[in-house]
């Protein structure tokens, strides 16, 4: 029986038991769908991280100051420790092989205000290399530069959602905006980024599009911090020439301040290129999860296959012999069974990929999860569907081409 005979004869088949068929193919149609949808929302996770850890700068240590209680910095600081200071930058920047730019910065909490406006912001006090060396772009205007360093110039780049909520519908460029008790004067916008929801250590989780950037020379001058136990600056940004050389780097930067601090750990180090690369095996094993729990919804509807196929041989037994009496072979009948089996496969496959896509793009848009289909994903899930039908579909066509012509034929 030629190849053309026994798709038609498939598709007559489906066509003759519509709703028998539809329901033999929802285990694949789920299964597929399911693939798909896990997969496309391992995948989006696994983008928001590299995002993330990319903002962090991947070839960068962080250093960071710890939080500690008032109690625990008054110990540390009667044990001569002063905290983070600029001076732990240059020595670093002197001594630590590698390294292309160390960038210092300090933190306060507060309101940014403009007329009858204002917003909860977190003002941060920069050195110029701080743009060189973290995944931002400024949207207008410019950056904080060695002139307005040099100079301790009371500028001030807003976080997207800042010049948003204060800027409606003006050109923030040029406005003058205060801080506490200081009037500063906006030069720059910066694009919107992904919020930072994680906690990295001590890499405290919020919103990056609420900072507001201004110089450090001009901070640690006109914002002095609340508590006089407090480093002179929370944090310290390393750039490496080569990623491969971070951990080392890293431990020598750690003896550094150990020194410096005589002993005291009250900062901790953060490679954001160590812990993506942590995360991405971990996003591997979760994908892999996810995969093999939706696959098990495949191999479900396998059995459901195998099971409509093995009533289907019984019904018609008597058409088998039939065709087995008029010169049809073993290998045209197990071909012609197998062929349904594959058709029912790859109908509910292809219902399944539009089912799955049409969930990850639901989920993106009506959710805060991130999702992104890659073609892999949907030719594994097809493919798999395909290997399923075939693989459940052997056995019935395997016992229809064993039946005894003769015996067919008296089958009632």
């Amino acid at each position: 029986m030629q190849f053309e005979e026994n798709v038609r004869l498939a598709i007559r088949g489906l066509a003759d038991h519509k709703f028998r068929s539809f329901l033999t193919m929802l285990g694949i149609i789920f299964g597929v769908a399911s693939v798909i949808a896990m997969l496309s929302i391992g995948e989006g996770a696994k983008r928001e991280a590299i995002a993330k850890y990319q903002d962090l700068g991947v070839n960068n240590i962080i250093v960071r100051e710890k939080t500690m209680s008032d109690a625990e910095l008054e110990e540390v600081r009667a044990k001569f420790s002063q905290g983070l200071s600029i001076q732990d930058g240059a020595a670093i920047k002197e001594i630590v092989p590698g390294v292309d730019r160390v960038a210092c910065q300090a933190e306060t909490s507060t309101e940014v205000k403009y007329t009858d406006k204002s917003v909860k912001s977190t003002v941060i006090g920069i050195s110029p290399e701080y743009l060189k060396m973290m995944n931002y772009n400024i949207g207008k205007g410019e950056f904080i530069s060695e002139k307005h360093y040099n100079q301790k110039y009371k500028a001030c780049v807003l976080g997207a959602g800042v010049a948003g909520t204060l800027f409606l519908n003006e050109d923030p460029i040029g406005k003058m905006i205060k801080i506490e008790d200081q009037w500063l004067a906006v030069i720059g916008v910066l694009e919107s980024k992904a919020i930072f929801t994680e906690t990295v250590g001590e890499l405290a989780a919020r919103d990056l599009n609420t900072d507001v950037y201004v110089p450090l020379s001009m901070f640690l001058n006109r914002f002095p911090p609340q508590n006089q136990l407090a480093s002179q600056i929370q944090q310290i940004t390393i750039q490496i020439d080569n990623s491969g050389r971070l951990v080392e780097s890293s431990k020598l930067i750690n003896e550094i301040l150990k020194r410096h601090h005589f002993n005291n750990e009250d900062y901790s180090i953060v490679i954001p290129y160590e812990l993506l690369k942590q995360e991405e095996k971990e996003r591997q094993i979760y994908n892999f999860l996810l995969g093999a729990i939706a696959a098990i919804s495949l191999v479900v509807g396998g059995i459901g296959i195998m099971n409509i196929m093995l009533a289907t041989v019984m019904e018609r037994t008597r058409e088998i012999g039939i065709r087995r009496s008029i010169g049809a072979r073993k290998a045209d009948i197990m071909s012609q069974f197998v062929t349904e089996a594959v058709a029912i496969s790859i109908t509910g496959g292809l219902i399944g990929v539009l089912l799955g896509v049409t969930l990850s793009v639901s989920v993106s848009l009506f959710t805060d999860v991130s999702t992104y289909i890659r073609p892999y994903s949907i030719l594994l899930a097809f493919a798999f569907s395909v290997i399923v039908g075939i693989s459940f579909g052997y056995l019935p066509a395997k016992n229809a081409a064993n039946l005894k012509p003769v015996d067919s034929i008296r089958y009632e």
